[in-house]
């Protein structure tokens, strides 16, 4: 027990939760906004992995990390604007079209990587860029707080700041309102004169674009290079902590962060005897465990309201 402690109450381990919040945060907050518009995208996995892969091919030919950040969003942004033609243009089941984005993405890449590097497994033999990480000034000197949040990669402060900006898109902006109201009433929403199509089309591409930009840090800045199916279950693990926080901003930040601290633990736990496989099923069970907290809740809350309406 003392040996755990001793694991965890480090700024080593604050510092690495905020590391591996980062892929899940981007993600959950696609997921957000696309769940607020009443259209679920069960695509982010492949999302990811695709922009993954995007970001270092495009960073190794063309030496700019930056524009490897560009092609990697550009690329994400495009599958999910597919995943929005198809959905919304043809009529195909979203969870259905979402599946088949993950499927052709996981094919997909090994293909691709094979093809650009001659290996199945990873892009050493790819000259790719690491976008940089941060220290910032003053703060790295204060004593606790400067070890756990000075220091990160660019794109761990970007995501802090893109849980203020999607605040405040849904909250304050016209495209916000109309992305909350299309997901509560799409009927009443285009009595009124709004694009229910349009909406969901600008939903699912924001989605896409915050989803790849999990994707780039997971090859451009946790790691150094693209692997197989590098995601790992973040895109499910994003979905999940969408749902449990509530389709709120401030919720799914929250869970996001306690999925991440889950990763986190299990690999601080590595440098103790306990055997690999069960440690890294922790950040999975964890997520089982909160979606199971999370229906029950739910259920015990319908119940009260169906106790209210009969009473």
């Amino acid at each position: 027990m003392n040996s755990l402690l001793n694991v965890i109450l480090t700024t080593d381990f604050a510092f690495s939760v905020l590391r591996v919040t980062t892929p899940i945060l981007f993600a959950a907050l696609g997921a957000l906004i696309s769940n607020r518009a009443g259209i679920i995208n069960i695509g982010m996995e492949g999302i990811m992995l695709v922009s993954a892969l995007a970001g270092v091919v495009v960073s190794s030919y063309t030496a700019n990390a930056w524009i490897g950040l560009l092609g990697a969003v550009l690329s994400g942004t495009a599958i999910a604007g597919m995943l929005a033609f198809f959905t919304l243009k043809f009529k195909t089941h979203i969870i259905l079209g979402g599946v088949a984005i993950n499927m052709f993405a996981s094919g997909g890449t090994v293909f691709l990587l094979y093809l650009l590097s001659g290996d199945k497994g990873s892009s050493t033999s790819l000259p790719s860029k690491v976008l940089p990480s941060i220290d910032i000034p003053l703060l790295q000197d204060i004593p606790v707080l400067g070890p756990i949040l000075s220091g990160h990669h660019i794109l761990t402060y970007v995501s802090i700041l893109a849980v203020i900006a999607v605040y405040y898109l849904l909250k304050r902006t016209p495209l916000g309102l109309q992305i909350r109201s299309v997901g509560e009433n799409p009927h009443a929403a285009q009595s009124v004169g709004v694009s229910v199509v349009k909406i969901q089309y600008s939903a699912l591409l924001l989605s896409g674009f915050f989803a790849s930009l999990g994707g780039a840090y997971m090859s451009m800045g946790y790691l150094s290079l693209f692997t197989r199916d590098m995601i790992a279950g973040r895109g499910w693990i994003a979905i999940a902590a969408e749902s449990m926080g509530r389709s709120t901003t401030v919720g799914t930040a929250l869970t996001s962060l306690l999925f991440g601290g889950a990763e986190a633990l299990a690999n601080a736990l590595q440098v103790l005897k306990i055997p690999a496989e069960l440690i890294g099923t922790l950040p999975y069970v964890a997520t089982v465990v909160g979606l199971i907290v999370y229906a029950i809740a739910e259920t015990r809350k319908k119940r009260r309201k169906l106790a209210q309406k009969t009473n």
